[in-house]
């Protein structure tokens, strides 16, 4: 059964050694951060801090920061086994005989009955703050780094709506917190979010806002999940839970909820107001400069019994957001094999933070092909925002880092190799000439072939036989090892 909400999410932590308990009274103002830092560098547990200064609710953080952890979340015992799950939802084809026919409906009932459930009454609604508290204030939000522009809210599940299509979407940006009932939106241009927002600026409406925090760990991990526009993320939490999500209707604002959260932010956005957001330590190890983005507006917060406030850190990797990553690298790579079907493996370095490099391996059959492929990545959703793509035979193991380098570095010309372009990058790169655009390049390491401008023969790689592995094998106790 799929982890149901915090509470129980931090039971399971416990009863697995994956969580440590603390005490004594911290600081949300840097000292929080600084403990789970150093949780996250030497691959430490989840943090429980029941006394958190300045608030009366306890902090969970690092709660995903391990692949045990991320595997408790997805219930598998392994990210493959997602993956593989969604590999047979997408090579779903037309039925031809009778049985497959009703093996479709079964399939399809499966899929259907994990749509999310709509319940009238909802954990998350048993107590309501409204603006004659102090809203924002009660929360023990983190002010993470020494020059971040302020407090920050960091693993919210930011909810909206498409006024054409009054469907639903989730989304984590985060919340610089300007008092206790204002914060900004940090949704960039590509995402969601922005794209709604846009369609109410263009109506000259405010836009509608709820913001979930906490509950079943699988909607946390959805919100960041990299779906096409207008898929549910409640949907695809659900399907890897094999159970719906149950939702309600917020308080003040015409949208729905996770039932099972710890709070819920209600509130708008203005469409004619900006304000300063950031500077903020960002995933890349660098802080993000200050900008100018929307506001988001408390109308109200409503919250659990025994609520519990989820934070994150990030950094310099490795940080807790990696290993969510990880689990997106490996559940989306039946649905990129789908568009670029002679993609074989991928795997997205931690230290590239996931949008600056992509080693990618092939099953190449023709001239080209590698660069083939560089170039159809980069007109991919969230990869073509990749700064950095090396492609490599079919028969190599990309998490071998000594071998990819060991490729890299040998199977390379420059000249004939190389494929440099400019294009659209991460909002985070600071490296990128300009804002969101800036140059890219891609990486042919494959071997070559007469057609692909090699004037001689390409030599064969180093190989013992497996005649003599076999024999050193079996004899290796008698070598005295």
């Amino acid at each position: 059964m799929p982890i149901k909400n915090t509470k129980e999410f931090i039971k399971i932590l416990e009863s697995e050694g994956e969580l440590k308990r603390i005490s004594a009274e911290v600081d949300p103002v840097l000292e929080i951060t600084e403990i789970a830092d150093r949780m996250s560098k030497t691959y430490g547990p989840a943090l429980f801090f029941e006394k958190v200064k300045g608030s009366p609710f306890p902090l969970l953080i690092n709660a995903f920061g391990s692949y045990r952890r991320m595997e408790l979340v997805l219930g598998c015992s392994g990210f493959d086994d997602v993956a593989r799950r969604i590999e047979a939802l997408i090579k779903f084809k037309p039925p031809g005989s009778f049985g497959q026919k009703i093996k479709m409906l079964l399939d399809l009932k499966a899929l259907s009955g994990v749509t999310p459930k709509k319940v009238k009454h909802a954990p998350c609604q048993a107590q309501t703050y409204g603006t004659d508290r102090p809203l924002l204030d009660l929360l023990p939000i983190l002010t993470c780094w020494p020059h971040d522009g302020g407090p920050f809210i960091t693993l919210p599940v930011v909810i909206t709506k498409d006024p054409d299509t009054g469907i639903q979407n989730m989304g984590m940006y985060r919340m610089h917190k300007y008092d206790h009932a204002t914060t900004g939106m940090h949704w960039q241009y590509n995402k969601d979010g922005n794209r709604h927002f846009d369609k109410y600026k263009s109506r000259g409406e405010r836009m509608e806002v709820a913001v979930a925090l906490g509950g079943s760990p699988l909607v946390t991990y959805a919100a960041t999940a990299p779906l096409p526009p207008d898929i549910d993320e409640l949907l695809l939490a659900g399907f890897i839970g094999s159970k719906p999500i149950e939702i309600t209707r917020a308080k003040t604002v015409d949208l729905f909820v996770p039932s099972e959260s710890d709070f819920v932010i209600e509130g708008y956005v203005d469409p004619n107001e900006v304000r300063t957001e950031g500077p903020f330590g960002d995933h890349t190890g660098f802080y993000s400069p200050a900008d100018r983005y929307p506001v988001f507006h408390v109308t109200c917060i409503t919250a659990r019994d025994d609520a519990i406030y989820p934070a994150t850190i990030v950094g310099k990797p490795p940080m807790e957001d990696c290993y969510m990553a990880k689990a997106t690298e490996r559940i989306f790579l039946p649905a990129l094999k789908m568009l670029v079907p002679e993609i074989v493996d991928m795997e997205l370095p931690i230290e590239g933070v996931f949008h600056n490099c992509a080693l990618i391996s092939i099953d190449k059959k023709f001239p080209g092909h590698a660069k083939k492929v560089i170039n159809a990545l980069w007109g991919l959703g969230q990869m073509a925002s990749t700064k950095y793509i090396a492609v490599f035979d079919k028969d190599i193991d990309l998490k071998d880092s000594r071998t990819v380098v060991w490729k890299l570095l040998n199977n390379v010309d420059p000249k004939r190799d190389l494929l440099v372009s400019e294009g659209p990058l991460d909002a985070l790169d600071h490296s990128a000439p300009y804002s969101n655009f800036g140059g890219k390049m891609g990486i042919d390491a494959t071997r070559k072939t007469r057609e692909e401008g090699m004037g001689r023969e390409w030599p064969n790689e180093i190989k013992m036989s497996e005649e003599i592995i076999k024999k050193v094998d079996s004899r290796w106790n008698e070598y005295g090892f």
